[in-house]
């Protein structure tokens, strides 16, 4: 075997586990967290809120993010002193798509990047994002289009209701 033959050798033997990876891989799907309504929290902090996302408007969300922002500011970002939680349904559910491609509202002109960048803040402070999914399977949404931080639940209102139970304040932004 001469030089050349070597070096082919050498490379093809190199290269086999990313041939054989690449013809074995499969693609990966995004498996939501999924809570069932006793999963969902209880009120164990000074405060506790639950904010109601389920309305059309990009401004009104926005400034409903503004008011967690706040909210959390309020307590000094502290997540051991408060709690928020975001439960969106109907409508409100398109803020928390990566792409709206394929949906109702692939038409609208609604700023994704920074919805997802401001809601990535957010959880910074273990703000946790709902999502129904009585909503998901009417609209036929892909779980995968939802960014990677929301959490599903069965149902939005339910939930709504639940963690009002469960000793939470309710806001929703007008």
């Amino acid at each position: 075997m001469d030089r050349r033959d070597f070096f082919k050798v050498g490379a093809l033997t190199l290269s086999m586990p990313l041939l054989v990876r690449g013809v074995f891989a499969q693609e990966k799907k995004v498996q939501l967290p999924r809570l069932s309504l006793e999963d969902l929290p209880k009120k164990e902090t000074e405060d506790a809120v639950v904010y109601h996302c389920d309305f059309p408007q990009e401004s009104r969300f926005h400034a409903m993010l503004s008011n967690i922002r706040n909210h959390l500011s309020a307590y000094d970002f502290d997540p051991f002193r408060i709690k928020l939680v975001l439960v969106a349904n109907g409508v409100g559910v398109k803020f928390f798509m990566k792409t709206l491609k394929g949906t109702k509202w692939e038409k609208e002109k609604i700023d994704l990047k920074r919805a997802e960048e401001r809601l990535a803040y957010l959880s910074q402070f273990e703000v946790e994002f709902y999502i129904c999914n009585i909503t998901i399977k009417s609209l036929k949404l892909k779980y995968e289009n939802f960014f990677d931080f929301v959490k599903i639940v069965p149902s939005g209102v339910a939930s709504v209701g639940r963690l009002q139970t469960n000793g939470f304040g309710y806001i929703k932004v007008m």
